[in-house]
């Protein structure tokens, strides 16, 4: 059974998730407007019960407080809570893994992880300054939401669809959910986020990696372009290649979670964790 407690920030409680094995760790970060209950196949499954999985629901987020300061919504202000929990939670030494946001905050703090294993990230497409957008992103109108202040149901629900690959039919209501409770000035911030002097550049973090890095793209994305992806310089990438999930679209952790889980292990193995 998954265990959560409250961390507390100067900008608001954090709810850390722990699943029940006692493994070595795997520290799991949500997407924009969305909260650990993405990863509830992970925490509540066979690799949540071998390993001592950690999983945040980021500050505005599932059922974390809403920041006192939206400035730490931020994504040095999301990493900095990240660092503080791997601090405070004996987690200096795990694997990371983001998915979506959660994989651009775990780039913007991979350097204040020196001791980190490893990093994973999937749906997250490290970017430069500038950001190269076009590039990087499918045009899916949908992924405006993640940007705005005030969502509706409708676009809530447009939103959540374009996770999953267009085929995939069980999408529980639960994403919509958490889109809708997302403060909508964490939203507002990613925008902000994405700026020289905000947020460090992605595409140098990569490149001057000194721990392993595992990039995953599902193979039927609908926001993510995966040719982007093979144009970056990652000298310490997992494999020497970008990892295809074939049946999977941006939330491979849902989707395809057998696939997903044995690529995570296995980056875990090679880590020598």
């Amino acid at each position: 059974m998954t265990k959560t407690t409250l961390y507390h920030t100067p900008n608001g409680a954090l709810a850390v998730h722990q699943s029940a094995g006692d493994g070595p760790p795997i520290v799991l970060v949500h997407g924009n407007s969305s909260s650990a209950r993405a990863f509830s196949r992970q925490l509540e499954g066979s690799l949540g019960r071998r390993r001592r999985l950690v999983a945040i629901d980021l500050l505005g987020h599932g059922r974390s407080e809403n920041a006192s300061d939206p400035a730490a919504y931020l994504l040095p202000g999301h990493a900095l809570a990240l660092v503080a929990i791997a601090g405070n939670f004996g987690l200096d030494q795990a694997l990371f893994v983001g998915w979506s946001l959660g994989g651009h905050i775990v780039l913007e703090a991979a350097k204040d992880l020196p001791r980190a294993r490893g990093f994973a990230i999937f749906g997250a497409p490290p970017v430069g300054f500038p950001p190269a957008m076009a590039e990087a992103f499918l045009p899916n109108p949908a992924m405006a939401a993640g940007f705005s202040a005030d969502v509706t149901r409708e676009q809530a629900e447009a939103y959540v669809k374009a996770f999953f690959a267009p085929d995939f039919a069980d999408i529980p209501a639960f994403f919509v959910e958490d889109a809708l409770r997302a403060d909508g000035r964490a939203r507002e911030q990613v925008a902000a986020s994405m700026a020289p002097g905000v947020s460090r550049d992605e595409v140098q973090v990569v490149a001057g990696l000194e721990q392993p890095l595992a990039v995953l793209h599902g193979a039927k994305e609908q926001l993510i372009n995966g040719a982007y992806l093979a144009k970056l310089t990652m000298p310490t990438l997992w494999r020497g290649a970008v990892q295809r999930i074939d049946a999977a679209g941006h939330a491979p952790q849902w989707e395809t979670p057998v696939a997903f889980d044995a690529l995570i292990e296995a980056f875990a193995a090679d880590c020598g964790g």
